[in-house]
Order: structure tokens, then sequence, then C-alpha cells
């Protein structure tokens, strides 16, 4: 069915409307931010995102920022509305998922705008990004620098890859961008060459300290959840990269990302965590 003239649509060729909803404790990993505290990041977001959507080719008016928060603060930003939802641990994100998924449908049906940008890594709205592509929305989501690499994401996180490959764009957010302003740099400092002796003492520590913080019975719920799939729990991977950025205060590589999540495989399952399954022999070569 198509769209009649709107009270939207300007003269021809001018950007088209883009609004954003934001989960700060998605942005808060995005970012590398290990205190989850993003009342810093606020004044600066139309402009963050406005050049990430610009750095992928995408010619859109952001018009307003949707902010689901379980801390809200005093700050009136212009064109940013708070969304107050429960803390992920308390209800595991369903408060912002609600919140989140009635007001993508709601914009949607009343066709409020032609692009919708979305930061979340929750899978559960994949349906609802799907209604809302039904309704002629062009969906982006913000994403890591895994996004670059589908096949390998599909591998090491399948539930977030799905959930990318829904989106119409991703938008990478990458480390460098996100931190423009938000901290001093020191440029022109070489760096220091990574002892991968040291690296992995640091990366056990950080497993260890976790392993030693769960309860016996999320134990026993993650073993069986690995047993059935080569990589590891999204929400398990997100606090592990926390820990280990605000260790080494940098980023990992994905080599290292990769060496991150197999350690924890092993820490779970066992030394054979990683070996991959032997092949049967045909039956025509066995004596």
């Amino acid at each position: 069915m198509k769209r009649q003239n709107s009270q939207r649509g300007a003269s021809h060729g001018a950007a088209e409307s883009c609004i954003a909803l934001i989960d700060a404790r998605f942005l808060a990993w995005l970012q590398g931010n290990t205190d989850g505290s993003q009342e810093a990041v606020r004044p600066h977001l139309q402009a963050l995102l406005g050049s990430a959507t610009a750095n992928h080719g995408l010619d859109v008016n952001l018009r307003r920022i949707y902010w689901y928060t379980d801390t809200p603060d005093d700050q009136a930003v212009d064109a940013q509305v708070t969304r107050a939802v429960l803390p992920h641990g308390q209800d595991g994100g369903l408060s912002m998922l609600r919140a989140m998924g009635a007001d993508m449908k709601r914009l949607a049906e009343r066709e409020a705008c032609e692009h919708l940008l979305i930061g979340s890594d929750d899978e559960r709205l994949l349906s609802i990004i799907d209604e809302a592509q039904l309704h002629g929305v062009v969906v982006h989501l913000l994403a890591d620098e895994a996004a670059r690499n589908m096949s390998q994401l599909n591998r090491d996180d399948p539930g977030w890859a799905r959930l990318l490959s829904q989106a119409d764009h991703r938008v990478v957010l990458s480390e460098e961008a996100s931190r423009q302003g938000a901290k001093p740099r020191h440029g022109g400092e070489p760096k220091a060459p990574v002892d991968p002796e040291q690296l992995r003492e640091q990366l056990t520590t950080v497993i260890q300290t976790w392993w030693d913080e769960e309860p016996e019975d999320l134990r026993e719920e993650l073993r069986e959840e690995l047993h059935n799939t080569r990589g590891i729990p999204q929400e398990v991977d997100r606090q592990l990269l926390l820990g280990v950025r605000k260790v080494l205060e940098r980023a990992l590589s994905f080599q290292e990302k990769k060496m991150l999540r197999e350690m924890v495989r092993e820490k779970v399952l066992g030394p054979l965590a990683n070996v991959e399954p032997t092949p049967p022999v045909p039956a025509e070569h066995i004596d």
C-alpha cells in the first residue's frame, strides 16, 4: 500500500527523518565504559550518532533520541526523551525490551519517521524490527567491530548475528569514534608489544574471578548451554569483555577476543572444550 503524502515530506532531495532508540546499558558496553556511567555522553549523543550514520553514507536527519536507562539524571537535553527502565540484573532486560518495543511499534504504525536507529543487542527485538520494516521503515542497528565479519560472528555470537542480520544497515560505532571528546587522547606514543603470556595470565585472572562469583546453579546452566553451541552466551561475553577492558585499559583485538572465549569454554567445560570431535571412520575402512 503506497504511503500517502505526509507533512513530513519536505522538498525533493531533503534528508529523510530518523529517530534513535538507545539502550544506555548497551551503549556503555559499545563504548567500553566499564562503570556504565553515561551522563557525560548524553549532551554529545546527537553529534555522535549523526557522525556514525554519516560515516556509513546514510543521509538522514536525526530528529529525536529516546534514551532507555535505569539511572535517570537531572539533564534536560534537547531532542532527547528519557525512558526509565528497571536494572537489567533485576528483570533480565524485560522492562527495556517492552518500553523500546512499544515505542518502535507506535513510531512505525504512525509513520512518524522513515528511519529508526536502534541501539540494543537484545535478540528479542527481532520480531518487532521485522514488523517495523513491514510498515516501510528502514531500520539501522548500532554495532561493534565484530559486525564487519558476520560469518565469524555467526559462530561466536549467533544471537547477536541474527539480530544484526535483520537490520537494513549495520552502523559500526568504532571505539575510537565513540570516545572522541570523552577522554583526553595522548597521540604519538608507540604501543608496547603485547606479551602473550602476560595477556593469558591477565585473562585467566578475570575469568577465574567471574567463575568464582557464579552460583552453582548458573554454572550448571552454562555448562548445558555450552555443550550445544560453539560460542558463549551474549551476557557472559559482554561481562567478561568489560572486565578485561578495565584490567588492560584497552579493548581486545579480534584474535584476543577469540582466545578469551576459548579460555572461557575451557574453564566451564574442561580442557577438551575447544577440540573438534574426530569424525567417524567409514564402515568400509574398518577391518
